[in-house]
């Protein structure tokens, strides 16, 4: 019998799990879209879509917020768009991903962590050849600047981070309480007024700020704003929050998953 050193059982097991990782994202995605005519490109349709509606509803009155430009308006709009529809997709999607592979689970000895963990590789590949074009395209033209372009990945980072540590959570959660779904629309649909899509963050009531402030997708949403709308330099200040919100709640997210991973078995 050949005992491996154990570094090389670890970078073993990383390997299997990468392959494993795309495999279960290339069958999401071919699951999603069998059939589709747009395929991946159904993700950039919506926020479109939504941009369009609300500029037409909005646009002149928070025009003023944005240098009197109802065009500013709209970028603003599609960029909050693109975070809140990243996080709701990737984390409803994410929330039934462990109990819906529980006979796969009951069959063969794969790591759970691997489900929640497609879900957002696969959302992540929409965002990348959907709407981050699109978003390097407004902000090579609105910032005049490489650096600008260069810096989008951080909000988009924090967005991923924060995205999968609320899917370990939830996914785990719903292994225990089966009627999470319901009250996590709940949670999605506050998050989704709470964070400052549509509207300007300065129009809200400094009182209220302070508790909209809660919402871990605001400082992503300002951050990417002032990234793709602005001339200046990108405000270190925005994505070092937005960074360090994604990465307490992924350590959290992930925490609470591997502690209450060893009951799963019990009850899948």
């Amino acid at each position: 019998m050949i005992i491996l050193p154990k570094n090389n059982s670890n970078l073993l097991q990383v390997r299997r799990y990468w392959e494993l990782l795309h495999v279960l994202v290339a069958r999401n995605l071919k699951v999603r879209y069998r059939g589709s005519f747009l395929g991946v490109y159904w993700s950039l349709f919506n926020p479109l879509l939504m941009t369009a509606l609300y500029s037409a509803i909005f646009g002149t009155t928070f025009a003023s917020y944005y240098d009197n430009s109802i065009l500013n308006y709209v970028l603003a709009a599609f960029t909050g768009l693109v975070v809140i529809n990243f996080f709701s997709a990737s984390t409803s999607q994410a929330l039934t991903s462990v109990v819906s592979n529980g006979s796969l689970l009951n069959k063969i000895r794969v790591p759970v962590s691997v489900f929640p963990v497609s879900i957002i590789g696969a959302n992540v590949f929409q965002l990348l050849v959907g709407t981050f074009p699109l978003l390097v395209l407004m902000t090579a033209i609105n910032a005049k600047n490489l650096v600008n372009v260069l810096c989008l990945v951080f909000p988009v980072l924090a967005l991923i981070l924060v995205s999968t540590g609320i899917s370990f959570l939830i996914s785990a959660l719903y292994v225990f309480f089966r009627d999470l779904p319901y009250f996590y629309e709940l949670v999605v649909f506050v998050l989704w007024v709470s964070s400052p899509i549509f509207y300007p963050a300065a129009i809200v009531p400094p009182q209220v700020r302070q508790f909209l402030g809660l919402n871990p997708l605001s400082p992503i949403i300002e951050s990417l704003r002032q990234i793709t709308l602005s001339n200046s330099l990108p405000d270190l200040g925005l994505i070092w929050g937005a960074l360090l919100s994604g990465g307490i709640i992924l350590a959290l997210g992930w925490t609470c998953f591997h502690i209450w991973r060893h009951q799963f078995m019990d009850l899948l």
